[in-house]
């Protein structure tokens, strides 16, 4: 699965261990994933809290 559907995976279920456990993931595995685009993009696209995750302004566009 490449980067960008893991991400749209994260951002359908707003919960980075909702997505790794539909996908079978190490939710640890999917916040790194996450965490090198976000590094190769140069910007932030997602906000984290404690009881989801959405879309920061940067993810929007």
């Amino acid at each position: 699965m490449g980067s960008l559907a893991l991400l749209a995976k994260v951002i359908e279920l707003q919960s980075f261990s909702a997505a790794a456990r539909d996908l079978g993931l190490a939710k640890s595995a999917v916040s790194k994933r996450i965490a090198v685009l976000e590094r190769k993009l140069g910007v932030r696209l997602l906000v984290r809290n404690t009881r989801r995750v959405t879309l920061s302004e940067a993810g929007l566009l």
